[in-house]
């Protein structure tokens, strides 16, 4: 009897020892459980990183007009230092410079937007804005594809889509991990309505500025009334695309129709174009980015 209890002691103090050896491991780092100190605790450290930096070190732009800052410093030109994405001009103090800083922003921000470009024409700037390999893109686009000949002449829903989802596609195949900021496309009619009562705007107008909201600005028929609805719609539209395509990608962010929203004033308007945004206007479009590009991540 002495001797079975020995050999029982002896395999529980052997089993004992294998034991704490095992839970000595793992408290040491050792073992497979990714909740653990050591190798399985950084993958699992890394794995839980957000998506989304709120501070990013570099940027590019693509879009169209606004973008550019057409009409904001010189009549019926562009004038990028102004641009609410990229511009040097303090009085703007575009996104870039708010996120970078004035002298890194010169260096390591893009623009290749361009004036009168629509959404069929964004992947190819995408790729440009992606050899630069750009931490974080950001698109202002649509309003060209609403500001037609005529309503009829506007760019179909479901081509702004596909236009869209081909700009997005050829930024991931090149840089999978770029952030990506969306701009809404701006409030037409509130512009036309804004613009109207200048007369020498109205004179700019005429040359071909946005004909399907702006044309006949004076008018207030019903047919004026149904054209220009008939727009304001199709930017609706095209908003909530932008907003459905973006919710597909992690690592893009809708500005949840800021832009669109802003009541523009005559202080935010070209005293050129009484269109475009001014100087003031850039300023604000580049407060609207820099507040969705770095809210805290939720």
């Amino acid at each position: 009897m002495r001797k079975r209890n020995r050999r029982v002691r002896a395999v529980l103090a052997v089993t004992s020892a294998a034991v704490l050896g095992l839970a000595g491991c793992d408290a040491l780092g050792g073992g497979d459980d990714p909740g653990t100190s050591g190798a399985g605790a950084r993958r699992a450290k890394a794995s839980q990183a957000p998506l989304w930096d709120t501070s990013p070190v570099s940027m590019a732009a693509v879009g169209d007009s606004i973008t550019r800052g057409f009409d904001a410093c010189t009549v019926l030109q562009d004038c990028p230092a102004a641009s609410w994405a990229t511009g040097a001009s303090a009085e703007v103090n575009s996104l870039a410079v708010r996120l970078l800083g004035a002298s890194k922003a010169a260096t390591h921000s893009w623009n290749y937007a361009v004036t009168g470009s629509r959404m069929a024409d964004l992947a190819g700037q995408m790729t440009q804005a992606a050899a630069e390999k750009p931490q974080l893109v950001t698109v202002m686009a649509g309003a060209n594809d609403a500001c037609r000949e005529s309503p009829a002449a506007m760019t179909s829903v479901a081509a702004f889509r596909s236009g869209f989802e081909d700009a997005m596609g050829t930024l991931r195949r090149s840089l999978p991990k770029a952030q990506v900021y969306v701009a809404s496309v701006p409030n037409l009619k509130r512009l036309w309505s804004q613009g109207r009562t200048n007369a020498l705007g109205k004179q700019i107008w005429k040359l071909g500025i946005c004909p399907s909201m702006l044309g006949d600005a004076d008018a207030l028929d019903a047919a004026a009334t149904a054209r220009r609805d008939t727009v304001q719609q199709r930017v609706e539209d095209y908003n909530r695309v932008l907003k459905e395509v973006c919710a597909k990608d992690a690592r893009c962010r809708f500005d949840g129709g800021a832009v669109y929203d802003f009541r523009f004033g005559t202080d935010q308007l070209s005293h050129w174009d009484w269109f475009h945004p001014s100087v003031n206007g850039q300023a604000r479009l580049a407060e609207i980015a820099y507040r969705r590009v770095t809210e805290p991540v939720t």
